[in-house]
């Protein structure tokens, strides 16, 4: 087990594989493993890291609120303690905000941006196209908190599941040991909403960031995923956009050939030789 110590807090961490370094952030609820389609296939045409973030899994949980400014320092360290930077970053979901908030104020630590579907849900915020959908998913992750303040990770994780993330009937379709790291990482879920800052970024900033980006959306995901997506692709100079066919939330799960094509495919094209 490898770990490393980020300001105080112990991150577990793995990596492998040869050519042009290459960081996974994963999304909330989640650990490393949630890499684990596509890692071996990164690993072939790149030296891959994988890492629990703060308050997931193998990884340190310190005590009282967290921010998501404090996970985009975490990979900051990470990428320069490692000797990953500057590297390629792909972030899924909360992962890829945290990699666009690092990105819009250390550019120089990044050799390129792939994300997938941040839920910045601020910058969609009052437009009238996505107000009733905005709405309803808000009530949905409201009672999602609900249940984990009054302390039911069970019902909390089952509901995000059913209710936000995938559909009806899904966790009990889940694998255990996938049931088990929801549990496990339930209250850092809890502790991300409490951030004042956890869905939004500074598009201003974002848009001095001139390292090539690949910002993606799932064909299936709720409509206002793409309307982020549009907005963060908007603020990025130098950057691709891709829709996965069939796909929602996490392609790299779901679509893993896919992915691994997609990414390997735009680092190819934007590569530096190796670190």
């Amino acid at each position: 087990m490898a770990r490393v110590e980020v300001d105080g807090v112990g991150l577990f961490f793995e990596a492998g594989g040869d050519g042009d370094p290459l960081v996974l952030v994963h999304g909330s609820w989640a650990d490393h493993h949630h890499w684990d389609a596509v890692v071996h296939g990164l690993a072939l045409r790149h030296r891959v890291l994988v890492y629990d973030r703060r308050g997931h899994s193998e990884s340190d949980r310190p005590e009282g609120q967290g921010t998501r400014r404090e996970d985009e320092e975490d990979l900051a360290e990470l990428l320069q303690t490692l000797g990953f930077a500057p590297a390629f970053v792909a972030g899924n979901s909360f992962g890829a905000s945290i990699a666009l908030g690092l990105a819009s104020r250390r550019p120089e630590l990044f050799r390129g941006l792939v994300v997938h579907e941040p839920p910045l849900m601020n910058l969609v915020a009052g437009m009238p196209a996505y107000e009733e959908q905005m709405a309803d998913t808000g009530e949905r992750i409201g009672r999602v908190v609900r249940l984990l303040r009054e302390g039911d990770a069970l019902a909390g994780a089952r509901t995000f599941v059913e209710e936000v993330a995938v559909g009806p009937g899904a966790w009990d379709q889940l694998p255990p040991q996938l049931r088990d790291t929801f549990l496990t990482n339930a209250p850092t879920f809890l502790d991300e909403q409490g951030d004042p800052d956890w869905a939004s970024l500074d598009l201003a900033a974002l848009s001095a960031c001139d390292v090539p980006a690949l910002v993606s959306r799932g064909a299936e995901s709720p409509a206002w995923f793409g309307a982020v997506v549009d907005r963060v692709a908007g603020a990025l100079p130098g950057v691709r956009t891709h829709v996965f066919e069939g796909a929602g939330h996490v392609p790299h799960v779901t679509h893993p050939e896919e992915y691994v094509e997609l990414v390997t495919a735009f680092c190819a094209e934007n590569g530096a030789g190796g670190p």
